[in-house]
């Protein structure tokens, strides 16, 4: 892996060293004060381009087009919420995916499949262990962003999301998020409202360089991508693990996610 990522800088492959120690503390603080760590040159450049060349051919012929309007809950209604409540109001989504099976052997694919990284991630978010999926489909996605297309206003279902910028668009695709926006006990309706409307002065902007490991808390972090500007496009990974071995997604699932089953 040492080809790959930036091991000197960040020692995933020593754990329980002092820099890997180290490492791991750096990360909980940022996930605990800014919901999120992003590790800048995580994937050596010569890796990242390689990356790019294995997953454009795809995304430029096999790519599946999802585009939907919803809202930020991915969900036709809130039992609590009222139709037309302002929380509900639809936005649209664009993107396109290559799926794992379609890049089986690539850097992605070796990033995700490689045992410590796994562990490095479980130790930052203070889990027991991580486990990788086993939907063929679902288990790393690459998302493509072209002119026009964003990813709009929403929360992960899942506690932490993990990602791997690859490429960067010319202008635009730029990831805004809003930290702590809700936790499990209080859905703050009124502060969803207020980021839709444009109204929460607490919506931070990042931009991410092209090699960088973000992971963020993405059940209770409001967020999206900016729509992208430009001929290039936007090319970023995201790698699913869990707290138990064996997740697949349903059939209706992997149907809506990527237009076919496994």
């Amino acid at each position: 892996m040492r080809d790959i990522l930036d091991l000197d800088r960040y020692p995933l492959d020593q754990p329980g060293s002092k820099g890997w120690i180290n490492l791991v503390d750096r990360c909980r603080i940022d996930l605990a004060e800014k919901g999120m760590f992003d590790l800048e040159g995580f994937v050596r450049p010569e890796a990242v381009e390689k990356a790019i060349n294995e997953v454009k051919p795809v995304m430029d012929t096999l790519s599946f087009v999802h585009k939907r309007a919803h809202n930020v809950y991915f969900r036709k209604e809130i039992p609590e919420l009222p139709a037309d409540h302002s929380a509900l109001r639809k936005v649209e989504t664009i993107s396109h995916t290559v799926c794992a099976d379609q890049i089986s052997d690539s850097v992605p694919v070796w990033i995700y499949e490689w045992p410590q990284f796994a562990v490095f991630l479980a130790a930052c978010m203070e889990k027991e262990t991580l486990f990788t999926m086993r939907d063929p489909l679902a288990r790393v996605n690459v998302m493509g962003y072209r002119e026009g297309e964003a990813l709009n206003w929403h929360f992960d279902r899942s506690q932490f999301t993990t990602t791997i910028l690859f490429q960067a668009p010319t202008e635009g695709g730029e990831f805004q998020f809003r930290s702590n926006l809700r936790t499990d006990t209080d859905p703050n309706y009124e502060g969803v409202e207020r980021v839709l409307l444009g109204e929460d002065n607490e919506v931070k902007t990042l931009t991410l360089v092209p090699g960088s490991l973000n992971v963020f808390m993405g059940k209770n972090t409001m967020h999206r991508v900016t729509p992208v500007k430009g001929e290039r496009e936007r090319l970023i990974a995201v790698f699913s693990y869990y707290e138990r071995p064996g997740v697949m997604f349903s059939k209706e699932e992997q149907m809506g996610f990527y237009g076919r089953a496994a």
